[in-house]
């Protein structure tokens, strides 16, 4: 195939699943951020010191591109898997038949398990697995991006994977809203039998029946009175609909953007500065795995909250959560009180329509700008108090460093 048949095909700049075609028969499958440019790089020079002999023989053999646009590329990722196991393309041999590509299982139990496991312990004996496989979904080939995905589908839809059904009292998971709390009996097999449901739908690629689905729930809901459990069901079709998946980008080398990793915490730190209502700048600062982080440190000239420092922190969050290219953090650390932190939560909750993971912690100071009290997460702030502290201290620093070169320079 030449790059002048492609051109003719005016591929959209949008995210979806591609297929090189020889006729009807399709030879390989791919996902992409970007259609345009994924078939794109196919045609470059290095073709084959950069995809290989295998792929540079398919290219000759392909007279045809075909694609399917999806919504997310978290919903390309799924359907670029459900496709391969479907079709089986003679040039998708490696991603068909390497048992270390991964596989999400959900297992058969009263209130099942969702697991990542590897499609070489798919094939042993069943009496050597730890768990019962009812339904799978897969192979998914990169490990990494398949951990993304969970994280963004467990958000919209909090699943079991590890707590047991015998323990005291609920886990850490449903304190951080990524388990309903099934064990701690907070949750019906009734309920938790939708949400598997759903998870299973999504995998699938039928988001939109999932839409369809909640909706008629909402509405019943609301009927009968259980306004809490509407505005969750309202919460989670505005999150399908609206799937927040930028650690899934990938640039064309396939390194991806914006992705920590695993076990990585984030936390950010936001701190206002100014002198009678003067000057009026903010700053954010970020902490990595208890390493601070000054590559992403970013200063705000305040223009709309004269003086104000709640206005301010609330334009700072407002600019900075407008920007999806930088990574949400875990845990986002206030200089203030109760007003500082009902503030932002009304801010993110606007962004986000009350559907996000991000936690909040205000430092309160007294007359001396010593640290008096922490409020907002308990859980938190039991576990991260000393780098809570530290980098609040190292906001203010910044804040007033920043003050300081606005008036030298205006001076």
């Amino acid at each position: 195939m030449k790059s002048q048949s492609l051109e003719k095909q005016r591929l959209p700049d949008s995210p979806g699943v591609y297929f090189f075609k020889k006729g009807g028969n399709i030879l390989y499958i791919g996902k992409a951020t970007s259609l345009r440019d994924r078939v794109k790089s196919y045609f470059a020079a290095d073709l084959i010191e950069t995809r290989g002999m295998f792929i540079a023989d398919m290219l000759l053999k392909a007279n045809k591109v075909d694609y399917l646009k999806t919504d997310s590329v978290l919903e390309a990722l799924i359907l670029e898997a459900n496709l391969i196991k479907k079709y089986q393309p003679r040039y998708n041999t490696k991603e068909k038949d390497n048992k270390s590509f991964n596989y999400i299982v959900i297992t058969k139990e009263d209130f099942p398990r969702v697991l990542t496991i590897r499609g070489r312990n798919l094939t042993q004996k069943p009496k050597t697995l730890n768990f019962k496989p009812d339904t799978y979904f897969g192979p998914f080939t990169n490990g990494n991006q398949l951990k993304e995905a969970i994280k963004i589908i467990r958000k919209i839809f909090p699943f079991r994977d590890k707590c047991r059904m015998d323990q005291d009292r609920p886990c850490f998971n449903y304190q951080i809203g990524l388990c309903p709390g099934m064990c701690g009996g907070l949750v019906s097999k009734v309920d938790y039998a939708k949400t598997i449901k759903n998870i299973k739908l999504f995998f699938t690629g039928k988001k939109k029946q999932i839409i369809k689905n909640l909706e008629k729930q909402m509405k019943i809901f609301a009927r009968i009175g259980e306004y809490e459990k509407a505005n969750l069901t309202k919460r989670q079709i505005f999150a399908l609909g609206h799937i927040q998946d930028v650690a899934l980008l990938k640039s064309n080398d396939s390194e991806l953007i914006g992705v920590k990793s695993e076990d990585s915490f984030r936390i950010e730190a936001y701190d206002a500065a100014h002198l009678s209502g003067t000057n009026n700048v903010g700053v954010m600062v970020v902490m990595e795995n208890g390493e601070l982080k000054k590559s992403d440190y970013r200063k705000f000239k305040i223009q709309d909250s004269k003086g104000d420092d709640v206005g301010a922190l609330r334009e700072m969050l407002e600019r900075r959560l407008n920007h999806s290219e930088w990574p949400l953090p875990n845990l986002i650390v206030l200089d203030g009180g109760i007003a500082q932190l009902n503030a932002s939560k009304e801010t993110i909750n606007k962004k986000y329509q009350g559907f996000t993971l991000i936690l909040l912690v205000a430092v309160t100071k007294d007359e001396k700008h010593q640290p008096k009290a922490l409020i907002g997460d308990e859980t938190m702030i039991k576990k991260y108090k000393k780098e809570i502290l530290l980098i609040n201290n190292e906001a203010h620093r910044f804040a007033v460093a920043f003050h300081r070169e606005r008036r030298s320079a205006i001076i």
